[in-house]
């Protein structure tokens, strides 16, 4: 299997953000997507805790999360013809020809693809060997590739990045290695994140039981800080160990948006220097407390965090 190189990079329109600078007094922002390697492949066989939904098998030492146990009944070693299957909350998502569920590794790199999994972390997150993989529909056998491991053995890429089961998914359709550590992700078929896939910067999902509520490109719930500030200046006081549990949402263009509130809807640098995405002129946030694509955790907590509307309101807050 030979390894071909190619990237791509998106520039986020600045124009569109420029023209909603005036709305709040403030500063637009931009973010940016980087470029990935791909390869080709020869054919082949007060602010509150966290909350309850937080995964239990995070390791907080090393984000690999399991204790290197093969799940029950064992895995597959190869990984025959890759397929996509669509899950509820994550959109397409990578298996392998088992059904299994592929990942990727926030530690990895892809640009050169290397693979930064070894020891107990590789017995909890068993490497993909490259040698008989192959693409199914839906899939572009340009961006299968390989990377030498540390071994020596081969391990497969999609997009450049290595890719791996985990040893807790028992049969196909599984997901529960989504977010542990929050390190490690469902891989799409384009070798990004399966949350990503089809997510534009900031959109409206439904949730079962808060209606339309605002989700960032990665899927996970945005919310609104009550003691926060709009007008006539935008102002976040969630600052220092808040904004450790509640990491604010980088900026994204309005174009990147979609069923948002075009209103104040824009980018600002805060005092420390972070700079943050603004929904009718108020900051956006996540919660530490989530964990993967679906989760509110957030809600409600403190009596002051609240999912965020697509029109910026604070769902579910208090009338005054």
């Amino acid at each position: 299997m030979k390894t071909s190189w190619r990237s791509a990079s998106f520039v986020v329109g600045a124009a569109a953000m420029l023209a909603l600078t005036t709305a709040c007094g403030q500063e637009s922002g931009t973010s940016s997507v980087g470029s990935q390697n791909v390869g080709a492949t020869a054919p082949a066989g007060g602010y509150g805790s966290v909350g309850a939904g937080a995964s239990a098998s995070a390791s907080p030492g090393n984000g690999y999360g399991a204790d290197g146990q093969q799940a029950a009944g064992g895995q597959s070693t190869s990984a025959g013809k890759l397929a996509v299957t669509d899950n509820a909350e994550l959109g397409k998502v990578l298996t392998d020809g088992a059904g299994l569920t592929l990942y990727r590794y926030d530690e990895d790199t892809a640009e050169p693809p290397k693979s930064n999994c070894d020891g107990d972390c590789a017995k909890a997150w068993p490497p993909v060997p490259a040698d008989d993989a192959s693409a199914g529909a839906g899939i572009d056998k340009s961006l299968l590739g390989e990377v030498t491991r540390a071994d020596g053995t081969k391990q497969l890429t999609i997009g450049g990045w290595p890719a791996y089961r985990y040893a807790k998914d028992t049969k196909a359709g599984d997901v529960t290695g989504q977010g542990v550590g929050g390190k490690w992700f469902a891989l799409a078929p384009t070798g990004k994140k399966a949350s990503l896939a089809s997510l534009p910067g900031l959109s409206v999902r439904k949730d079962p039981k808060l209606g339309e509520i605002v989700v960032d490109k990665n899927g996970m719930t945005v919310y609104r800080f009550i003691k926060d500030v709009a007008w006539p200046k935008v102002i976040s006081n969630c600052t220092g160990a808040c904004l450790e549990k509640w990491p604010a949402v980088a900026p994204v263009s309005p174009n990147d948006t979609k069923g948002i509130e075009k209103k104040g809807l824009m980018g600002f640098t805060r005092p420390d220097g972070v700079k943050q995405m603004t929904v009718d002129c108020w900051p956006a946030y996540t919660f530490s407390g989530d964990t993967a694509p679906g989760d509110t955790n957030g809600q409600g907590v403190g009596g002051t965090w609240y999912v965020m509307a697509p029109s910026g309101k604070p769902i579910g807050a208090p009338k005054k």
